[in-house]
């Protein structure tokens, strides 16, 4: 599916073992993983891509698995949320939504899956930092935690790229994320999202 939709694809593992070296052999810009990789079906995939990241603080991961598992999520992008994504198997009907993924990732942006967005959204918090915001900027703030570009944004809440720009300044400000050259305020943005209390 992804050569068919123009994604150069340098290799494939059967499992995490063959993973590493593969990887370090080809140096692909994003690495697609399972978390449920042989010979357990658990993890493996998980603390492949934690190792990967290890070695190569550069790479993109784009994680797929087969539940909903936010703490999966949480786990992933703790350390290095930067180019790392999460996608729930159900999305792989949606090439487009795919390839979207990969380039956001490569460009340096964190996915999730709307999925677990909108369970994350759902969750009653105490002394929730998001709390400061208004219901737009919430709505907003879980389309960039999608990996929504401001463009797709507008197009999605049927409003202007301006308005869109407007509500991202006005969360950064709120959230206390400021414009520094060594971060990347969207990605924090969306870490402050998943962090919030009743995460789990």
């Amino acid at each position: 599916m992804l050569r068919e939709a123009g994604v150069d694809v340098v290799g494939q593992a059967a499992d995490a073992v063959a993973l590493t070296p593969l990887v370090e052999d080809v140096k692909p810009e994003v690495a697609v993983i399972d978390i449920r990789m042989p010979p357990s079906f658990t993890d493996e995939g998980l603390r492949a891509a934690a190792d990967l990241r290890e070695r190569n603080p550069a790479l993109g991961i784009l994680v797929l698995s087969q539940y909903l598992e936010s703490s999966y999520a949480m786990r992933l992008i703790e350390d290095v949320p930067e180019r790392t994504g999460y996608l729930l198997k159900d999305r792989l009907a949606d090439i487009g939504m795919l390839v979207d993924a990969l380039r956001r990732i490569d460009e340096g942006e964190t996915v999730i899956d709307p999925t677990i967005v909108t369970r994350l959204l759902g969750r009653r918090r105490a002394a929730d930092p998001l709390d400061a915001l208004s219901a737009r900027e919430r709505d907003v703030l879980a389309l960039v935690a999608e990996g929504l570009s401001n463009s797709a944004i507008a197009a999605r809440l049927h409003i202007a790229d301006r308005t869109v720009e407007t509500h991202v300044t006005s969360i950064f400000l709120k959230l206390g994320l400021v414009d520094e050259p060594t971060s990347h305020r969207r990605v924090l943005a969306v870490l402050t999202f998943l962090r919030a209390p009743g995460v789990s």
